[in-house]
């Protein structure tokens, strides 16, 4: 509780009880104790009616210009002040930071409409409290003042840029509100912009639309775009699969042909060295012939069958003996066939051949 009302609280009781003691004495017909009466209730009526109002309390975080006779003069900070009320008067300011809130209607430069809404925070400079009262009169002027070179500001950067690009940088484009704001609230308005913060930019629903419609465009284009090439991808991968399928078909072909090339060669062999023991069975001279490597060491020895001085019939038993030698090897077990009649004849069966 301020100084000032406990003592109006104290004047009024005094004041009370000094009419009460005046109406008293006057009912006992006491006119001296009632003129003392009226006169201790009148000093304190005035005093009342003076006093009480002439403390002032400034809180924390405000600050009080003391105008006298309409005056500014002196400046008061957080404290409680006697200042006689009549001829003083105090005009408190906030301090602390401000939030002021604006709304307007700005045009981009494609001229599309927009609502803008921004919050403007700043704090007075508390040692130019008596120029903004001598030049503003009031706090209020000040801040109306403060909203206009704000918003003019604000729509005068934004009408720099078509509406698509404010959609797609509105972060951007805030931060550059905020600079052309501090920039126009110079040091005659005696207060420091904070923060300038674009709250909202709202188009109109036809705009807004169009841009709806068009984000759904590119959407889908791009889903469009993904699906093809997932599509791509996946045909790759389908032919790769493929090439590789074709490239084991080809592998496991060329094995295959290596395997029979093999197991030929090795019959080949089977039948030359069966051919070379058939003919030294029948007395054919065999020749040897070595081979050797680059360094002149033997690494195989070949054998030869010298038909040098055989005949065709010669030749043709060893042929013949080795086709005997094959059918034995592929002999089913079955009995040769025997056909009677004017001779014998003995069907000897010939094994299927494999294609």
């Amino acid at each position: 509780m301020s100084i000032g009302i406990i003592l109006a609280l104290i004047f009024v009781a005094v004041t009370v009880g000094g009419v009460l003691f005046c109406v008293h004495a006057l009912a006992k017909k006491n006119k001296s104790k009632a003129v003392a009466g009226g006169v201790l209730a009148a000093v304190f009526g005035v005093l009342l009616l003076l006093v009480p109002m002439s403390f002032h309390t400034v809180q924390a975080g405000e600050i009080a210009v003391v105008k006298d006779l309409g005056k500014a003069t002196n400046v008061r900070t957080a404290g409680t002040y006697f200042d006689f009320w009549i001829t003083k008067k105090y005009e408190v300011y906030d301090a602390k930071v401000q939030n002021l809130e604006i709304s307007a209607q700005a045009y981009s430069k494609d001229a599309q409409t927009m609502d803008i809404a921004m919050t403007v925070q700043y704090q007075i400079d508390s040692s130019e409290a008596i120029n903004i009262a001598n030049q503003y009169g009031s706090i209020q002027v000040l801040e109306n003042r403060i909203q206009s070179i704000a918003t003019e500001k604000a729509k005068a950067t934004l009408s720099s840029y078509s509406a698509m690009e404010i959609i797609e940088t509105r972060a951007t484009i805030s931060p550059l509100v905020e600079e052309t704001i501090k920039q126009a609230v110079t040091g005659d308005y005696y207060v420091d912009i904070v923060a300038v913060v674009l709250t909202n930019i709202d188009f109109s629903d036809a705009f807004e639309q169009t841009v709806e419609d068009k984000m759904i465009a590119e959407q889908e284009k791009l889903k469009a775009q993904d699906e093809k090439e997932t599509a791509i991808v996946n045909a790759e991968k389908e032919l790769e699969v493929a090439k590789l399928a074709a490239q084991a078909k080809i592998e496991a072909a060329k094995a295959d042909a290596q395997a029979q090339i093999e197991v030929a060669s090795a019959e080949a062999e089977a039948i030359r060295v069966k051919s070379i023991e058939v003919a030294r069975a029948l007395g054919f001279t065999i020749l040897e012939e070595e081979v050797l490597d680059e360094n002149g060491a033997v690494t195989e020895i070949k054998y030869v069958i010298d038909f040098s001085n055989a005949s065709e019939a010669e030749k043709q038993v060893i042929t013949e003996y080795l086709k005997y030698l094959e059918y034995l090897a592929k002999w089913d077990g079955k009995l040769p066939t025997v056909m009677t009649g004017d001779s014998a004849t003995v069907m000897i069966p010939v094994p299927e051949t494999q294609g």
